[in-house]
């Protein structure tokens, strides 16, 4: 596993890619958000991921998960954990400080089914 800052310049770039060719599609997300004035709470647990995507224009940095989208607004700090099965982790901070920590995991198989 690594860990790895990346930097604003590179941040559409970035998760362009790990939304087309990262396989995020095939994954599912668990959402932490933590602040000292919210506390930790979970805003999504385990839900099938459908990719990630800034929007530099807005400033904005969007998780879309099925059914739900996590808007994270003026990232300033922004953290992946990679490993070589892909990507694992994002670690967000916003203006506010607050930590958004989206996780991801390969979707748990039912007995006698394949994978996609």
């Amino acid at each position: 596993m690594t860990t790895r800052k990346i930097e604003k310049a590179e941040w559409k770039t970035f998760f362009d890619g790990v939304s087309k060719v990262g396989g995020l599609d095939s994954k599912c997300a668990e959402i932490e958000v933590l602040g000292l004035n919210l506390g930790d709470h979970i805003a999504a647990e385990w839900v099938p991921m459908l990719g990630v995507v800034y929007e530099p224009k807005s400033d904005l940095l969007e998780v879309g998960l099925e059914g739900l989208n996590h808007l994270i607004h003026k990232p300033k700090m922004i953290h992946v954990d990679e490993s070589a099965a892909g990507l694992r982790s994002i670690s967000v901070i916003d203006e506010d400080d607050i930590q958004h920590i989206i996780r991801l995991r390969d979707p748990l198989l039912l007995p006698g089914k394949s994978a996609p």
